[in-house]
């Protein structure tokens, strides 16, 4: 495992309410919300809440509570939005701080969409949806 990063990242101020979120799930080791630039509605970033740069650089511990996360933020999207497919991406270069895009396609069109960094979020639409598809923690 490397080390942890040296100074807080987005998704560190995130977790920590510095920054507000649509938060969609929390746990001891994971922290899920939506992206303000979805690729389709319902997408949702998994962050470990250990700041480690990259998925492959957490321990196993975290990695398992992560892909743990990421499975009931799948099934949450697809139940709650119907979906026919929910995917993943581990992408790891936009933010040093690992995260998991979890998101629902009817399409490879929709998979593969290329979103709009600029757009202005919508907040209210993001905050109804954050609603919906909120997680009761175990």
């Amino acid at each position: 495992m490397k080390a942890e990063n040296p100074k807080p990242t987005i998704f560190t101020q995130i977790i920590n309410g510095e920054i507000p979120s649509h938060k969609i799930y929390e746990d001891e080791k994971t922290f899920a919300f939506l992206d303000i630039h979805p690729k389709t509605p319902g997408h949702v970033l998994v962050v470990p809440k250990s700041p480690v740069p990259f998925v492959w650089d957490l321990s196993d511990g975290d990695y398992q509570a992560v892909m743990t996360t990421v499975k009931k933020v799948a099934n949450q999207i697809k139940q709650v939005l119907g979906y026919d497919l929910v995917g993943e991406e581990v992408i790891g270069v936009d933010v040093p701080h690992a995260h998991v895009h979890v998101f629902g396609f009817n399409s490879m069109e929709e998979f593969r969409r290329i979103v709009d960094l600029t757009a202005k979020p919508d907040h209210a639409a993001l905050a109804e949806l954050a609603k919906k598809l909120a997680i009761e923690e175990d």
